[in-house]
């Protein structure tokens, strides 16, 4: 690429944002002045990339005047949508770089270097309707046709252990000394003891500019959680992804690991990454989810029953990895199928009723280690689709246990491969979310499970080596 003088490539950059934020395609990159943004906010260097199947944010660093070079042309390595878990390729090419429209209004403090920043930019061509962010805006798309406006958070356990990469990689990934090895649910000896542990963590959350609720304790040694804040239905998503990354980081700073694995083995609880909804009414700025009696209302009854009938069949939406699935295996307390009931911790879908705002589903099936961006897709879908069709919930029961499957429901598979051919066969998974999309990510995921199939674990060893 021809260099270009910096007082040139500054007329350029001010150019593109007279142009009201288009590129050469005359496609837009989002709503606002990012031009004053940048300036309100004294940033020099942007960090802009996007979101992949694993939700790690892939990304170009970038001065301002570099970046408003690139954003003429602005291009992204298509391969995002094309690798594993351990950035294998699994699909054939072509492997080049694709266009991608700059999304304005995603722009964030990057806190680990001065004057810098982060931003979204997400594929607007061919691989477009392979990205999850993209999936989400399309069911964001389909409220917002409804008349409705989507508020989300999630809600992520992880857990510290006392090793660095390096000692990760010299143990073998065996022995993990826990964090707090203490630890009790909820214990205020650890709150006290860990306090400036759990403040820093607060403070590097929240340096990302995510919307933070709480952070705090939770079952189990080096477990702790953090409840993020109720926000529009995207930002609650980009929030999630950068929470995990704003997490990861404060930790190899403190010389620790955390991990969000939803099962790291007997000695470690389940990690959830649950999910809180509610439906705004845009006219009205009624929650959907709200009733005058308090009680669950007609409208997350319906809700409720779309998930039931979409869920089973698009599981691989929030369960993308082969770790997913072992925090559903018997015994555990993961529910295994979708059940419902107000208040109670123990079923996949726990309706928190209210006559005001605070009417909101939580879907507690999804792991820790969830794709944000698919999960609230898969949430939102299947219960757009029991609204619009006015579906009717069995009654609730709050007495079920975790292993326990309702006469008539959908049981959820009970493996990556298990759900991979699920989602393929699903005709809703196809009908809400495209059949190349439903395809690619299924291929996506059977690559991932054959990719451990034949992993022997120490657990095996210990159990069948000698007879």
């Amino acid at each position: 690429m021809p260099q270009i003088a910096a007082s040139g490539v500054r007329a350029q950059l001010a150019q593109f944002l007279l142009d009201g934020g288009k590129n050469r395609r005359g496609e837009s990159v989002g709503e606002g002045d990012l031009e004053q943004q940048l300036n309100e906010r004294g940033i020099q260097t942007l960090h802009v990339g996007q979101f992949d199947y694993a939700s790690v944010f892939r990304e170009r660093r970038l001065g301002r005047d570099q970046f408003g070079e690139w954003a003429r042309d602005a291009r992204f390595a298509n391969t995002l949508s094309k690798w594993d878990g351990a950035d294998s390729l699994f699909a054939p090419g072509p492997h080049l770089t694709e266009t991608v429209a700059i999304d304005a209004t995603s722009l964030r403090t990057f806190p680990h270097e001065p004057a810098a920043g982060l931003i979204i930019a997400d594929f607007s061509g061919a691989s477009k309707d392979l990205m999850p962010r993209q999936v989400l805006k399309a069911q964001l798309a389909r409220a917002s046709a409804l008349g409705l406006e989507v508020r989300a958070a999630f809600e992520f356990e992880m857990i510290f252990v006392e090793e660095t990469a390096a000692s990760l990689r010299e143990g073998g990934y065996g022995r993990l000394r826990p964090f707090a090895p203490d630890n009790k649910c909820w214990s205020g000896q650890t709150a006290a003891q860990e306090a400036a542990f759990v403040a820093g963590l607060e403070k590097a959350i929240r340096s990302y500019d995510i919307a933070l609720f709480a952070v705090g304790g939770e079952l189990g040694p080096g477990c702790f959680e953090a409840t993020l804040a109720a926000t529009d239905g995207l930002r609650s998503a980009d929030d999630a992804g950068f929470f995990r990354q704003a997490t990861r980081a404060y930790a190899r700073d403190a010389g620790l690991t955390a991990s969000f694995m939803p099962s790291m083995g007997e000695n470690f609880p389940g990690l959830g990454g649950h999910l809180s909804l509610s439906l705004i009414e845009r006219k009205s700025g009624r929650n959907l989810f709200a009733s005058a009696d308090g009680r669950t209302s007609v409208e997350a009854r319906s809700f409720i029953a779309g998930m039931m009938q979409v869920v089973p069949g698009a599981f691989a939406l929030c369960a993308h990895t082969v770790n997913a699935y072992r925090r559903f295996a018997p015994g555990t307390w993961a529910p295994k199928s979708l059940t419902w009931a107000e208040w109670t911790f123990t079923t996949a879908v726990r309706s928190v009723p209210s006559s005001g705002e605070g009417a909101r589903l939580e879907f507690r099936l999804p792991g820790a280690d969830c794709n944000p961006h698919l999960t609230l897709a898969l949430m939102l879908a299947a219960g757009l689709d029991g609204l619009e069709n006015s579906l009717d919930v069995p009654e609730a029961e709050p007495n079920r246990e975790p292993n326990g499957v309702p006469p008539g429901a959908q049981r959820f598979p009970q493996d990556l491969a298990s759900a991979a051919h699920a989602l393929r066969s699903s005709p809703d998974a196809r009908r809400l979310f495209g059949e190349r999309f439903v395809d690619h990510f299924a291929t996506a995921c059977e690559v991932e499970h054959a990719s451990l199939a034949r992993a022997v674990s120490q657990s095996e060893t210990k159990r069948y080596l000698e007879g």
